[in-house]
């Protein structure tokens, strides 16, 4: 009998060891068309977590940095990463000015950073990760997949429940 694939699944990262693995394992489950939707507070890891998926899709961390001013990052790796940061845009025509239909309908792996104000625009097969805050060093990230790629990639997430697992 089929096993039924989780459509979230929750860890409690209690290091940044426990990040990286998440990351890590997020990054080497990537399939092509990826889009990653990051929420969270400032502070609460995503970036970070973007460096340690982006090494699981053999990208040198220190390659990847918040693109805060530049909005987008492009990296070349096993599959291209396009790495967003919506913190700064006005509204969702700027998000759309950037040519984010064009890159999140591609073959490579999207990672929006506070995706939650764009949502509207974001496409409904989207992983979105949540990080909640639980303590100085420690975060809840609950990850919610909504079509065929994000739930293929987070059944692969799922069998590697492992670290920090909730």
């Amino acid at each position: 009998m089929p096993t039924e694939t989780p459509s979230e699944i929750s860890f409690d990262l209690t290091s940044e060891a426990d990040t990286q693995w998440l990351g890590q394992s997020l990054g080497q489950s990537a399939l092509p068309g990826l889009v990653v939707a990051l929420v969270g507070n400032l502070g609460a890891g995503k970036t970070r977590f973007v460096q340690a998926a982006a090494e699981g899709l053999d990208i040198p961390r220190e390659a990847v940095n918040s693109p805060t001013f530049v909005l987008i990052h492009e990296y070349e790796g096993r599959l291209p990463v396009y790495h967003f940061d919506t913190y700064r845009l006005g509204d969702i025509d700027e998000f759309l000015e950037l040519g984010a239909d064009e890159y999140m309908s591609g073959d490579g792996v999207c990672f929006i950073e506070w995706a939650d104000r764009m949502e509207e625009v974001l496409p409904r097969d989207r992983l979105t990760i949540t990080f909640e805050i639980t303590g100085e060093l420690t975060r809840r990230v609950t990850l919610a997949a909504g079509g065929k790629v994000s739930q293929s990639v987070l059944g692969s997430l799922s069998g590697h429940r492992g670290a920090g697992s909730a």
